[in-house]
């Protein structure tokens, strides 16, 4: 989109206004890093904008400390002492790392991942924030720990001005068709193909 103008304007009735400021169902997916990444970064904007801001983690563990969760708590405090950018919460949804699940058993982990998943449809019904971040929330509904039709209805319909990025590989096709922004992360090089892992402040 040359200049961040549309290429058409669709007959939908709407003002130029209406549409711009219309909320968003965004979609960070593909096989590359990033995706999270992005979806933070977006997260800065809106709590500069004075959006409550709630962050959703479904597969990372409880005790997997992350830089960006340490950013932005501490802006969250910086928020509760002067009144700058907005809240924020930070929440842990599921029960261990996609891939070393080590306690407790599949069925424990998709009954975490429905019941984050529940917590959020009650938020959304509640208007409770203006930027839903669900990170790695592909993994549930990839597993069939979570519907996937049920979650594209109750984004659909969800009230007000509530924007929600989704971030995570496998993503459904129903969830890629509502989306109102899909990007896929691809991979042209990674340090890790010449045998680097992961650094810090890189990868967390």
């Amino acid at each position: 989109m040359p200049q961040g103008k549309p290429v058409a304007v669709p007959q939908d009735g709407l003002t130029t206004r209406q549409r711009r400021n219309r909320p968003l169902l965004m979609l960070h997916t593909g096989e590359m890093k990033g995706k999270s990444t992005a979806a933070f970064g977006l997260a800065l904007r809106a709590w500069n904008q004075g959006w409550p801001i709630g962050v959703f983690q479904f597969v990372k563990s409880a005790k997997w400390k992350v830089g960006e969760e340490n950013a932005f708590k501490a802006l969250g405090r910086l928020h509760d002492e002067t009144g700058e950018g907005a809240p924020v919460e930070w929440h842990k949804m599921g029960e261990g790392w996609s891939w070393s699940r080590k306690q407790g058993t599949e069925e424990d982990h998709a009954a975490a991942a429905l019941e984050g998943w529940r917590e959020i449809a009650r938020r959304l019904a509640a208007e409770q924030h203006g930027l839903y971040v669900l990170d790695e929330f592909t993994y549930p509904m990839h597993w069939g720990w979570v519907d996937v039709e049920e979650v594209v209805a109750t984004l659909r319909d969800r009230p007000g001005h509530q924007h929600v990025v989704i971030t995570g590989r496998h993503a459904p096709q129903a969830l890629i068709d509502a989306a109102d922004l899909v990007v896929a992360m691809t991979k042209v090089k990674h340090p890790m193909d010449a045998g680097q892992k992961g650094q810090r402040g890189i990868e967390w």
